[in-house]
């Protein structure tokens, strides 16, 4: 499961990239009752969702020529510019080198073999998020690819992920986990999808844990938002929707499936 205990290899921190930074921060305020805060004028309109007061994500304009917006997973690194050669020499491309973020991090943008855009994060300041898996934030990711072999190996390469195959309704579900962590399945942090639809794209798709997704699917259509996959119960796992805001950037909210309390310890 996601913690803030980011391990190498984690998903660490996520920012989405819109055209409309103003329709984007109504969007997910109304969404998932998201404050914003701007990073101020020297970031270029970039600022940071907050929940509680505690970052869950953030938000810029794109800045790629020719990008649409999607949200960008960022994974940790201990050496950004030695873990974007190694994704470099394994068949991906670096889209943005290595560079400083001020003090708060070093990072990399960069699309894998397969055309998943990711980025990496090491850490200066800014460790990452503050809260993951609560209500209202990030608390799985999944890389959706039109090869799950291929995916798996090239990730493998680059961060040492761990992964299990899980037969699931039609198809093959593989469960990734970090490297560290003795516990494979603690370890977990998201998962890979084989294409759909022939005309599926590549990409990773955050999860939002919330307390009733078919209202957040009432509140993502209510506010010009659009639904890609429609409410459903997976069992074991929770009920969950995937969504697009306004302006295409694709994301999936859960409810999950609470785990049985474990029994108290015998008084006698």
């Amino acid at each position: 499961m996601l913690t803030t205990d980011f391990v190498a290899g984690s998903p660490c921190w996520l920012d989405l990239g819109s055209p409309n930074v103003e329709g984007a921060v109504d969007f997910y305020s109304d969404v998932f009752g998201w404050d914003h805060q701007s990073a101020g004028p020297e970031a270029g309109g970039y600022g940071v969702f907050r929940k509680d007061g505690r970052d869950v994500a953030a938000l810029g304009p794109l800045t790629e020529e020719g990008a649409s917006s999607a949200w960008t997973v960022y994974f940790r690194t201990l050496d950004a510019d030695a873990t974007a050669k190694a994704a470099e020499q394994g068949g991906a491309t670096v889209r943005v080198a290595p560079f400083d973020v001020t003090d708060a991090g070093r990072m990399a943008c960069l699309t894998d073999p397969c055309g998943a855009e990711f980025a990496v994060w090491q850490p200066g300041t800014v460790k990452g998020l503050q809260t993951v898996t609560e209500p209202g934030s990030l608390c799985w990711t999944e890389l959706h690819t039109s090869d799950p072999t291929a995916a798996k190996a090239f990730y493998r390469g680059i961060f040492g992920w761990r992964s299990e195959d899980v037969k699931v309704p039609g198809m093959t579900y593989t469960v990734l986990s970090t490297a560290a962590g003795e516990d494979q399945q603690r370890a977990s942090f998201g998962g890979v999808v084989p294409f759909r639809e022939p005309a599926d794209k590549p990409h990773w798709l955050p999860y939002f844990e919330v307390p009733d997704v078919d209202q957040v699917v009432a509140l993502t259509e209510g506010n010009g938002g659009s639904v890609i996959m429609p409410a459903a119960d997976a069992p074991d796992i929770g009920r969950m929707a995937w969504l697009a805001d306004p302006y295409g950037a694709a994301f999936a909210v859960i409810k999950s499936v609470t785990p049985p309390a474990e029994p108290a310890p015998s008084a006698g």
